[in-house]
């Protein structure tokens, strides 16, 4: 009897053995085969068909996304706050970003391709396969990566006044991106500046409307040329924030208040925008300041009812770093009024699972309505789309070969040239002769490709020292002269003194690098030390130049008028050389101030 239990035990096991075997071995099949079904499904999806129009594409996608999925579409997060690799699948998000100072642990072109291509595929291996935007400040050049083209700051751009330059800028800056995989640029600034001392100044392109309207449409269109994302900002008016009115610690200007009327605001700064949208860009940011009382990311007026109603704007509407967390109150509250006041997709640029937490909130409790979650989404679908994101994108050895080329180069360097000024003089002492026989050069800024280039280049406040490729302003002017003649430097203008006065003697000073908030400055001007060093100069020189590196007008009239000549080369970036070239005459000044300077 005990055997025959055994031997019914033991088949006993074999059969639940054996239907455990078949139920998961069914499972496998069907996941298996459904896998499959999907994977088909999903290859012939029509929003994979490149021959479809873009609406179609647009909304067969649309239709096959949940709830969460568009939610994710939404959020913008910068790359390193990404906690698992497989967030970027698992809650479908939009866009990825690195800040200022934020990329690859090897800061090379190959480097930054490497790591984006990555987050790419991550995201590829989501139920639908939805790539990212991918967006970094090339505000002067790829100006996050080593070894790129480093162009000068808008505001020099704006003295050169040449449209096509900056159309040619643009298209180099694209192609210098999509070597590096990137596709999203937060770039050009369509803000029309009427404070100098907001620290932001070199972004734009100056004070005039109507320059910053023909230069912004030029940038554009540079951009959207290779179907680089193009990104206006700051939307709406903040050239005109008023001294002292900042929210945030330590600014003075930047992220603050606006008091003038609609009238100034639609016609001043309103109009650069409304050219950009004719030009096609694909994205625009949403300024952190206050209008009337009203922040800017919560005003429907601004962001719905003018931009995408009497603009007709098609793209999406993207808010600065953090600024929807920082609307005063709770947290949720300040996430639904900005979503419904137009803000398509949230610079968070931290906390994704908490966002995605209450936009599922939102959306279930019918604070935010499935209408406009469709619309923000479709809106940034339709940009992924026209950027050619869901198609075959390569990148060849020939592409890869422009980054930083000679030919990029010496575009820069023909921008240097063109947005030179002139500021003073009376004697005419320009152009120098390349033969004059003792040039004495000195200054913080005559052999400093940092303090040339300015902010937002490799870190978000920039470099002080020759960290970057290029050629500084001294190694031009020792290159352009001829071999007879003798340049002597001394950053601090000490000298020895001799029996005989130099020629010539170029002082090169202005501002050290920053960025936004950090550079305000209530009284931009030369410091002590510059001002030193110029007299040293000055006093065993017959005639003493002086220029300035500088991101706005710096006050010099007190001593304005002890120098012969007063040239600014605003922030030329890394082809200092450009300035030798209009120095000793082989190009002349043609560079006129894109906004004033009191001298």
């Amino acid at each position: 009897m005990g055997s025959s239990h055994k031997k019914f035990s033991f088949k006993r096991k074999q059969v639940v053995l054996l239907l455990l075997f078949l139920i998961v071995g069914s499972l496998v099949f069907v996941e298996f085969f459904t896998g499959i079904r999907w994977q088909k499904e999903s290859e012939d999806a029509l929003y994979k068909d490149a021959t479809r129009s873009t609406q179609e594409r647009v909304d067969d996608l649309l239709s096959r996304m949940t709830t969460d999925e568009k939610i994710g579409q939404m959020a913008l997060v910068e790359q390193n706050s990404i906690l698992l690799r497989s967030d970027i699948a698992r809650f479908g998000l939009g866009a990825l970003l690195s800040g200022g100072g934020g990329g690859p642990d090897e800061n090379t072109q190959e480097g930054w391709l490497t790591m984006v291509n990555d987050f790419q595929e991550r995201a590829k291996s989501s139920r639908l396969g939805i790539p990212l935007l991918y967006g970094v400040d090339a505000v002067h050049g790829h100006s996050n990566v080593f070894g790129a083209t480093i162009f000068p700051h808008q505001i020099g751009l704006g003295a050169s006044a040449d449209a096509d330059l900056v159309r040619r800028i643009a298209v180099i800056t694209a192609e210098e991106m999509i070597t590096t995989g990137t596709n999203w640029n937060f770039s050009p600034t369509a803000d029309v500046v009427q404070d100098i001392r907001w620290g932001r100044t070199y972004e734009t392109f100056g004070a005039d409307t109507k320059l910053v309207e023909d230069l912004t449409t030029a940038y554009v269109e540079g951009l959207h040329s290779l179907s680089i994302v193009g990104t206006a900002k700051h939307y709406l008016g903040s050239g005109a924030m008023e001294w002292g009115t900042s929210t945030n610690p330590g600014y003075q200007i930047d992220q603050g208040v606006i008091t003038i009327d609609e009238a100034v605001l639609r016609s001043t700064h309103l109009p650069p925008f409304a050219r950009a949208i004719d030009a096609g860009v694909g994205s625009i940011m949403v300024s952190h300041a206050s209008w009337n009382d009203v922040e800017l990311t919560t005003s429907h007026m601004w962001l719905t009812d003018i931009l995408k109603g009497e603009l007709s704007f098609q793209g999406f509407v993207v808010s600065d770093w953090y600024s929807v967390f920082d609307i005063p109150g709770d947290k949720y509250d300040a996430l639904v009024t900005a979503v419904n006041a137009g803000v398509d997709m949230v610079m968070l640029p931290y906390e994704y699972r908490l966002f995605a937490t209450h936009m599922r909130r939102a959306v279930d409790e019918g604070d935010i309505s499935m209408d406009r979650l469709n619309d923000a989404v479709q809106r940034i679908l339709r940009i992924k789309f026209e950027a050619g994101l869901f198609d075959n994108q390569t990148i060849s050895d020939a592409d890869i070969r422009t980054f930083g080329s000679i030919e990029h180069k010496e575009v820069a360097r023909e921008a240097v040239r063109k947005s030179l000024v002139l500021l003073k003089d009376a004697q005419q002492i320009l152009p120098i002769s390349k033969e004059t026989p003792r040039i004495l050069v000195a200054g913080d800024s005559a052999d400093n490709l940092g303090r040339q280039a300015g902010g937002w280049t490799i870190e978000w406040q920039g470099i002080d020292g020759n960290w970057i490729p290029g050629t500084t302003i001294l190694q031009g002017i020792e290159d352009a002269v001829s071999s007879e003649t003798n340049v002597e430097y001394r950053q601090a203008g000490d000298f020895p003194l001799g029996t005989e006065l130099a020629d010539v003697g170029i002082v090169i000073v202005g501002e050290t690098p920053y960025a936004e908030g950090v550079g305000d400055n209530e009284h931009p001007e030369l410091s002590a030390e510059d001002l030193e060093v110029i007299d040293r100069v000055r006093a065993i020189s017959k005639t003493i130049i002086v220029i300035l590196v500088s991101g706005r007008p710096l006050d010099v009239s007190p001593y304005v008028n002890d120098w012969d000549a007063l040239v600014t080369v605003w922030l030329p970036g890394s082809e200092g050389g450009g300035v030798a070239d209009v120095l000793f005459g082989d190009y002349p000044f043609t560079g006129k101030l894109p906004l004033e300077w009191p001298l």
